[in-house]
């Protein structure tokens, strides 16, 4: 199984583990908390099929990545995709998050810019800023967000059952969109994770990600669903949309957070018309 080293704990190293198939335009995909790449179960099959070299990889704390105790912040975690884009040795690349994959992918941009990427892909986003402040009144409290840390550290596999029921809607998509044996599959993974990684990377949610937007100068694609529990649509994609003039905002009326899973056409669709029309590169801004 292929992995890249980002960097070491004591005596260990720290690896993350990818998945790299296919040939073409390369796609990477990052995906959510608090999954795996085993996410892109419905999408890799399709970029696969239209043509696209398809690497997605395991956050570091998640899946067969390795766990260690530090480094669940967006800086971190925007190097360890750099690393993996060198160790590739990428170019041309369309990025593609999933909720907390889509603060990568802006961090990635605000910081290293876009000189190996063409396109950005975010599903279910978490960027601009999801924190209340003076600043920022349409954000959350930060109660709320202590309230799951607390919860995570009482109880860390009830945690993961209540987050994935809102993950899904699952009251509403159980036995359509969900089977039980997909949401259990989901929860294994979910609970596998790093107990250290998936507590604090609730912290990390409440990045302020303004200045990474100013900072994106490729197209970019915005998909969320309106029922999203997870990651409030008010909250998010219209606002980043707004910030965004070279955007495209698709929304799924009635869909959840975990669109890549239960509106998995109407996703792969999206990003199908986005990626397959090729335009002029746009003009890079100084």
């Amino acid at each position: 199984m292929p992995y890249v080293t980002v960097g070491t704990e004591n005596s260990a190293p720290i690896d993350l583990y990818y998945e790299d198939h296919g040939s073409g335009q390369p796609v990477v995909l990052i995906h959510g908390f608090p999954l795996s790449s085993a996410a892109w179960e419905k999408q890799v099959p399709a970029l696969l099929m239209a043509g696209y070299r398809t690497i997605a990889y395991d956050r570091r704390g998640f899946g067969q990545s390795a766990q260690p105790t530090s480094g669940y912040d967006y800086d971190t975690f925007a190097s360890d995709l750099n690393m993996l884009i060198n160790e590739l040795d990428l170019s041309d690349v369309v990025l593609i998050g999933h909720s907390m994959g889509t603060g990568e992918v802006t961090r990635y941009l605000g910081t290293y810019g876009s000189d190996r990427i063409s396109r950005a892909v975010l599903v279910s986003t978490i960027p601009p800023y999801l924190l209340k402040t003076s600043d920022n009144p349409e954000g959350v409290d930060k109660a709320l967000f202590d309230g799951f840390q607390q919860a995570i550290v009482a109880d860390r596999y009830a945690y993961q059952t209540s987050f994935l029921n809102d993950f899904f809607n699952y009251d509403q998509t159980r036995g359509k969109q969900v089977s039980e044996e997909a949401y259990r599959a989901n929860w294994n993974v979910a609970v596998s994770a790093s107990p250290i990684g998936t507590y604090e990377c609730v912290s990390s949610w409440l990045t302020d990600f303004r200045a990474d937007v100013a900072r994106i100068d490729v197209p970019t694609l915005i998909i969320h669903g309106d029922a999203d529990r997870v990651l409030p649509y008010p909250l998010t994609a219209p606002r980043l949309n707004a910030m965004l003039p070279d955007s495209e905002l698709v929304t799924l009326p009635g869909a959840p957070h975990a669109i890549p899973w239960t509106h998995a056409d109407e996703v792969n669709n999206a990003i199908m018309q986005f990626i397959g029309a090729r335009t002029p590169a746009m003009s890079r801004k100084k």
